[in-house]
């Protein structure tokens, strides 16, 4: 008779590793994975994104990633949300951030749009990879739409002070 070992969880798991790996593990921690994940996004979208090339990219072995995440798509999950994070918190502080002329504001507001996906190649191949994943993936869609909603709630805002008028200032924003 075989008796079957019961399923011990990742942190068993991770405990049960060789010490290489766990020396790997410690050494990379879990933003080392995500830059090069998003590196690899960069470079050729979502599906670029494979285990085992991030961890060559990044000169470990594949254990590492598991002391860091459950599954690709717990990776795939921390990137967007890290993303995600990023781009409010860079519209909280452009919110935030208001002088006494409105033209300044907006200059300041298209910089920041400019540096996010324009001048920036790899911010902007980074937001096409998330749009383009977005189109097949509802979650990601509406944390995009989150996003778009916030950065249009700023920009707004900034045209309301300009020109005075709500209705106005979201079809300029709607523009740009």
């Amino acid at each position: 008779m075989t008796s079957r070992t019961p399923d011990r969880g990742p942190a068993a798991k991770r405990r049960a590793r060789a010490p290489a790996q766990r020396d790997d593990a410690a050494r990379l921690g879990r933003d080392d994975w995500l830059d090069a994940a998003h590196d690899a996004v960069v470079a050729g979208g979502f599906d670029a994104v494979r285990v085992l090339s991030l961890a060559d990219a990044l000169g470990i072995t594949r254990g590492s990633f598991y002391w860091h995440f459950a599954d690709h798509a717990d990776l795939v999950s921390a990137l967007i949300a890290r993303w995600r994070e990023r781009e409010l918190e860079a519209d909280r502080a452009l919110e935030a951030r208001a002088s006494e002329d409105p033209v300044e504001d907006l200059l300041r507001l298209l910089d920041a749009a400019l540096a996010r996906g324009g001048r920036n190649l790899q911010a902007r191949r980074s937001e096409l990879a998330l749009r383009e994943l977005g189109r097949q993936d509802r979650a990601v869609a509406a944390m995009l739409a989150e996003v778009d909603g916030v950065r249009m709630a700023v920009l707004t805002a900034k045209f309301e002070r300009l020109v005075g008028d709500a209705a106005e200032a979201r079809e300029l924003a709607a523009l740009l």
